[in-house]
């Protein structure tokens, strides 16, 4: 419309106190048409002797004026009265989880490890023998010495004989192997499962 600074500000401050007046004083909508009225009556165009200060939006501004407030705020009037008055839930995104931890457990287990080994391997290649495979073998010994008595030169003797270092380098080597990609495939699917679960939680989030 080509306002002026003054036409600006008053136009501006006529938007502030209808929406003052209905934040603080809850004024209605019927109230605040007659309100408008009066305050246009004031400030737009007037056949009194009134000084030409007060005499700021013509005919066709006024009208564009009324118009302007009438598709914007008293149309929605009931929304903004909502808005102001009506108590809203809060709505928070986030998420909270107990994690619980596993206590330390006894031997023959060792304690739980971030990244720890599957049992099996723990039970083949790692785990101590426990005091009751020991004391069984000694009840074993007592009862029949004279046929632990070959056991123990057996025992005696090197299990390596026959066999060169290359051949124990070679089932070392195929011993590692195989532990190291039952890890690496354990530990993969461990990464897999924890990114489908971040992945579930940020589109839970997102539909938030």
């Amino acid at each position: 419309m080509d306002f002026s600074i003054i036409q600006y500000s008053k136009f501006m401050t006529l938007l502030a106190m209808l929406l003052q007046n209905l934040k603080t004083l809850h004024v209605s909508l019927e109230d605040s048409i007659k309100w408008l009225g009066e305050v246009m009556a004031e400030i737009g165009p007037t056949h009194s002797q009134k000084s030409e200060d007060w005499n700021i939006f013509d005919v066709k501004q006024a009208n564009a004026i009324i118009d302007y407030l009438k598709i914007s705020l008293f149309q929605h009037y009931k929304l903004y009265e909502f808005m102001f008055f009506s108590a809203r839930e809060e709505i928070v995104i986030g998420t909270e989880q107990v994690i619980e931890v596993v206590k330390s457990a006894c031997s023959p287990f060792p304690n739980p490890l971030e990244e720890g080994i599957s049992s099996d391997i723990y039970s083949t290649f790692i785990e101590p023998p426990t005091t009751l495979d020991t004391e069984m073998k000694g009840l074993d010994q007592e009862q029949s010495p004279e046929e632990s008595q070959p056991e123990t030169d057996t025992s005696n003797m090197d299990p390596l004989v026959g066999f060169t270092i290359e051949d124990v380098k070679s089932v070392l080597d195929q011993v590692t192997d195989d532990i190291l990609i039952s890890i690496q495939t354990e530990i993969n699917e461990k990464l897999q499962i924890q990114e489908e679960a971040f992945n579930a939680r940020i589109e839970k989030l997102k539909k938030a």
